[in-house]
């Protein structure tokens, strides 16, 4: 399978698979995708023993790696603020009411000596611990960048082609899509609302083909509600170049999902997602749960901007995932994470590499029923 995005980073079939867990993208990689690594919440040490690991897995084959690099956010005037100044931010009156959440719903503290800003809490995006990440990120043999959140900065632009790598922007609208194209991206993810994590409100159908009209020349992989090789066929058909998927290899073998998280992918339905800010303070999709429900309620606070939010409920989710295993409590009932529409189709643990393969199939089979329908 040749396209314009396969030819952009030289791989077999045109699917991009995101994922945290590095194991995922090297198995998506070696299933002849491009495995996208987020290493949003990665420290540059972190970072630099994930991205060496993958080089090992994948022994030359490309991969990605995808950063929030966003223009605009809390402190940004100011080019970045420290955690201590950005903590210094959260209004007292947030503090206390999600206190008086994990004490409702029975959630015990965490012990003292667990590391601190690690997670959702853990977020870099602002320029001053950005930039560690991006030492680390143009140090290795990655094949791709991806920022998702806005149009990616000039100087992350200028980075990344100086040493000839092409840029991806995730755009939720074609307004997006165009500003993207204008910074000097090289692909574009057009992502419907069906997508788990940061998304927009237009629905995939109608997003990819308005978003290629709008920017062609320049590849366009659809993204939101794409699982199955009947969706990837349907991506193709719209005038993408391949697809981006991240919330199907949240059930896979490999996949580093909490057990009790991915228990709850597994058994939940079509309906079960909502788009919350209560997580990173920007919208994205992730499985309704009390946690959401709670933010939701009218004498509930406003969730704050990124990236003060993240900071707000990281030691929350950290108390949250510690006992959350145990069905019946308050944290299993409060436990959520980013997933899109597609987890109502997620009923089944399976290896990256037979995910990769079944859509390909599936893929094929599509393409032969269209063809048989035309046929005289």
């Amino acid at each position: 399978m040749r396209t314009a995005a396969t030819d952009l980073v030289g791989i077999d079939v045109p699917i991009f698979g995101f994922s945290h867990c590095r194991d995922v993208v090297a198995a998506v990689t070696n299933a002849g995708g491009c495995g996208v690594l987020g290493a949003v919440a990665h420290s540059p040490e972190q970072l630099d023993v994930d991205l060496t690991w993958i080089e090992q897995e994948v022994r030359g084959k490309p991969y990605g790696v995808d950063l929030l690099v966003p223009e605009k956010f809390a402190g940004a005037d100011e080019g970045g603020l420290d955690r201590d100044q950005l903590r210094g931010l959260v209004p007292e009156q947030h503090g206390a009411w999600l206190d008086d959440l994990l004490s409702r719903y029975d959630v015990p503290p965490a012990p003292a000596q667990e590391t601190a800003f690690s997670g959702i809490g853990g977020m870099r995006i602002d320029p001053k611990s950005m930039a560690p990440l991006l030492d680390v990120l143009f140090g290795h043999q990655t094949r791709l960048v991806a920022s998702a959140l806005g149009p990616p900065p000039a100087h992350f632009i200028e980075r990344a082609h100086a040493t000839g790598i092409p840029v991806a922007a995730l755009a939720g609208s074609v307004e997006h899509a165009r500003r993207h194209v204008d910074a000097g991206a090289d692909l574009i993810v057009a992502q419907g609302t069906e997508a788990g994590g940061h998304t927009g409100l237009i629905a995939t159908m109608v997003l990819v083909p308005e978003v290629v009209d709008a920017v062609a020349p320049v590849p366009v992989l659809a993204a939101g509600g794409i699982a199955r090789g009947r969706q990837l066929a349907a991506g193709l058909a719209l005038g993408a170049d391949g697809v981006w998927c991240g919330s199907v290899w949240l059930t896979t073998e490999e996949a580093e999902t909490p057990p009790v998280v991915k228990d709850k992918f597994l058994r939940a339905g079509l309906g079960d997602t909502v788009r919350s800010r209560s997580m990173t303070g920007k919208p994205a999709r992730m499985l309704r749960t009390a946690w959401t429900d709670e933010w939701e309620r009218p004498d509930g606070p406003e969730p704050l901007p990124m990236p003060i939010q993240p900071l707000l409920i990281g030691d929350a989710m950290r108390r949250i995932h510690r006992v959350a295993g145990k069905e019946g409590t308050g944290a299993n009932e409060l436990v959520t994470y980013f997933v899109g529409q597609v987890v109502g189709s997620m009923g089944t643990v399976r290896p990256t590499r037979r995910v990769v393969m079944e859509m390909v199939e599936e893929f094929i089979d599509t393409i032969q029923r269209l063809d048989d329908l035309v046929k005289d």
